[in-house]
């Protein structure tokens, strides 16, 4: 379990790092509402907490102390098993700012930054507190190569290394 913050949460191991990297401006105005529920993770960069990790998956719910719970859950290939790590979520400018901070950890907390999201929530593009992390999320397990791109270009125009990009598979297991 200690291998799995997975999803684009994994980044709270960042020993508390919760800021934005320099012009990645999160969503406004953001609904957490329509947020909530199940997310496939369909690429991302390259970080240790996701190794070895495919059919990747975080659901969102509410807290009851206003907070969001994360579970984040993929497949460890080489060991043939489900790995799975519960973290929170809270709202760092306020909750019409899609800029959270996360942490898997005690009080250990990194950002979570939604800086792409389609009008209908069901693609997204999260980045932590720097360029090396970054997802490309969405509702089903697949997107069309033409939203895949578009993403892929806005990342890539911001400073991030899309050709470090790792598609993650997400056919059945």
């Amino acid at each position: 379990m200690k291998h799995l913050c997975i999803a684009l949460l994994g980044v709270s191991l960042l020993a508390g790092c919760v800021s934005k990297p320099a012009n990645v401006t999160p969503v406004t105005p953001f609904d957490s509402a329509r947020y909530l529920g199940k997310w496939y993770e369909i690429a991302r960069l390259d970080n240790r907490f996701e190794r070895g990790l495919e059919h990747i998956t975080a659901d969102y719910s509410m807290r009851p102390d206003g907070g969001i719970k994360v579970l984040n859950r993929g497949l460890d290939v080489a060991k043939k098993e489900w790995k799975q790590a519960e973290g929170k979520a809270y709202f760092v400018e306020g909750t019409d700012a899609a800029y959270l901070k996360v942490s898997f950890f005690g009080p250990f907390y990194a950002s979570y930054i939604v800086f792409d999201l389609d009008p209908a929530y069901q693609v997204s593009m999260v980045s932590g507190a720097d360029k090396s992390y970054l997802w490309i999320l969405s509702r089903t397990p697949t997107i069309d190569a033409a939203t895949r791109a578009r993403l892929v270009q806005k990342a890539k125009s911001l400073g991030f290394e899309t050709d470090k990009l790792i598609t993650v598979d997400q056919s059945a297991p």
